[in-house]
């Protein structure tokens, strides 16, 4: 019987002093539109990807990390590195799923994002990338 070699991606925060490492996934990797997350990320969505606790593990800094936790919420915490200020992953309430902003992945997770949630709660100002100008830089300032 062979074994099949699971993927290892890491992450780490802005100032590289909080790392880690997930090994696989548990398939989801979604855009969440909520406000929480929006107020979160400074952006128009959070992009999650969502593994279970035993697909996940800190490799270094972890002493660094600073969370918040509404009391009311089921689903939402948020985690950080206190030394950058970057998001972290962070782990449930529940205990049963660890959430990876995927900005913080240093590698392809090979997953792509399938779904946007809370959708409706969108900023009013949300504009769909695609439909979108694209540079591949900052583009130059116009002169005049």
């Amino acid at each position: 019987m062979s074994k099949t070699k699971v993927k290892k991606t890491k992450g780490s925060c802005l100032c590289g002093e909080v790392k880690y490492e997930i090994a696989g996934s548990l398939g989801v990797f979604q855009y969440c539109h909520c406000s929480r997350c929006r107020k979160f990320t400074g952006s128009a969505y959070a992009a999650n990807i969502i593994v279970a606790p035993d697909q996940f593990k800190w490799i270094s800094g972890e002493e660094l990390l600073g969370r918040f936790e509404f009391p009311e919420a089921r689903h939402f915490a948020t985690s950080f590195c206190r030394s950058c200020g970057s998001s972290l992953p962070w782990k449930t309430n529940s205990e049963k799923a660890v959430v990876i902003p995927a900005g913080t992945l240093d590698g392809d997770p090979e997953l792509r994002p399938f779904q946007n949630i809370y959708y409706g709660s969108r900023a009013d100002w949300y504009e769909d990338a695609s439909d979108l100008i694209r540079y591949d830089e900052l583009p130059l300032k116009k002169k005049g």
